[in-house]
């Protein structure tokens, strides 16, 4: 069965599943466990990047931003650059992204994530105290680790979706 085009996929349900990620993103957790969390606005982001590029770029991630920099309280444009910069790399690989089998596209996943993750430390270094160490990079990895099974998840999704 051919995979449905991006086309197909209606506009509202892209929000939804965005503004999902931005509910799972900014859900609050236990002082331990906030290390841990994947970057789930990141790889939603992702997704929707390379599965519709035609629909979903930098100006998502732009207000996607501004919204999570709202709830959050943090500096206004903050996390709206950090996902602009994240859409646009997506949009500058997403040829290749495409060919690529899972696992490859993991690993491709774990150099977005930390591209944004490092981008992210550099302004928060810049603009305010902030000790710096490599566990920022735990979110990119675990959302490396999820790509094959959230990719594959949101591929039947659509496929039910576009059925129905």
């Amino acid at each position: 069965m051919a995979v449905p085009s991006a086309a197909n996929l209606a506009l509202p349900w892209i929000w939804l599943s965005l503004l999902l990620a931005l509910c799972l993103q900014v859900m609050p957790l236990a002082e331990g466990w906030q290390v841990w969390r994947p970057d789930w606005l990141g790889l939603m982001l992702i997704y929707w990047c390379m599965r519709a590029p035609a629909r979903v770029g930098v100006v998502h991630g732009f207000l996607l931003g501004i919204l999570l920099d709202l709830i959050e309280g943090a500096v206004l444009g903050q996390n709206a650059l950090i996902l602009s910069l994240l859409a646009f790399l997506c949009a500058l690989v997403y040829p290749r992204f495409r060919a690529y089998s899972l696992v490859q596209q993991a690993l491709m996943v774990l150099v977005l994530l930390g591209t944004a993750q490092l981008a992210e430390q550099w302004l928060r270094t810049l603009l305010g105290p902030f000790s710096i160490h490599l566990a920022f990079l735990l979110p990119s990895l675990i959302g490396a680790v999820l790509w094959p099974w959230f990719a594959t998840l949101f591929e039947a999704l659509g496929r039910r979706l576009t059925r129905a």
